[in-house]
């Protein structure tokens, strides 16, 4: 879920943009590289990609991984008994039904914390399922036995339904949303054997706190940092608009 529900920043739609003109063919990976200086780092292969630069994000990430999770075993600790006990709400619905009433939801415990508006940042626990009753995603180690739960997702990287569908609710409190096709992935992703499928999840949401919070930010960085470096880019000299070699 943490790379499935993505919701694009700025950042993110840039690196897009790259990549797409990479694909174009070798002509703009040369072009791009130049422009950024992907070629005249130490350790770059003769295709303009830094195999040190990837060695040294690649260690940065596993030890930054490392801590994040170190932090997040102590939300599973207290948050696991009470989150694994939703899991009997995973049942098949009428796909349909949801597609034609558009954006819902059901609170299945009123949260004591603050409400979640527009502008809010939280971290959550989800299951996610289609129709035929099948999990696609969720926060539980796994799905079938589950023992513990993952790393909390950020709610900056949602997909549009769940945005809307959580608005409102409290912090600690558990919500259940069913969410349309147009607000789920549309066609843009292939689910539980089709695509332009309605979606239900069960959704706990926790304040965002330190230094959870931090650590998952430094990773978030770290890894769209290792993704250039794959691509032969710089993520600091991009950002940083320079092209000094």
């Amino acid at each position: 879920m943490q790379e499935d529900m993505l919701k694009t920043s700025w950042k993110e739609r840039i690196f897009v943009i790259i990549i797409a003109a990479i694909l174009l063919g070798s002509g703009s990976m040369v072009y791009i590289s130049a422009l950024w200086g992907g070629n005249s780092s130490a350790g770059s292969s003769e295709d303009g990609v830094d195999q040190e630069l990837i060695s040294k994000l690649s260690d940065e990430y596993d030890k930054k991984s490392n801590e994040v999770n170190e932090e997040a075993s102590k939300y599973s600790d207290k948050y696991f008994k009470e989150f694994v006990s939703y899991k009997s709400r995973v049942k098949a619905y009428n796909s349909m039904t949801i597609n034609n009433n558009g954006l819902s939801y059901e609170d299945l415990k009123k949260g004591s914390g603050e409400k979640i508006t527009e502008d809010s940042k939280y971290f959550m626990y989800y299951i996610g399922w289609c129709a035929n009753e099948e999990v696609f995603d969720s926060s539980f180690n796994d799905v079938e036995n589950p023992t513990s739960l993952k790393t909390p997702l950020s709610n900056q990287s949602i997909i549009q339904g769940l945005i809307d569908g959580l608005i409102g609710m409290r912090y600690e409190g558990v919500r259940e949303v069913s969410i349309p096709n147009e607000l789920a992935y549309g066609d843009s992703r292939e689910i539980c054997g089709g695509t332009d499928q309605s979606l239900k999840f069960v959704v706990m949401a926790i304040e965002r706190k330190e230094p959870l919070a931090t650590l998952a930010d430094e990773l978030s960085l770290i890894e769209q940092k290792l993704q250039y470096a794959y691509y032969g880019l710089d993520y600091d000299k991009v950002f940083s608009g320079s092209t000094e070699e």
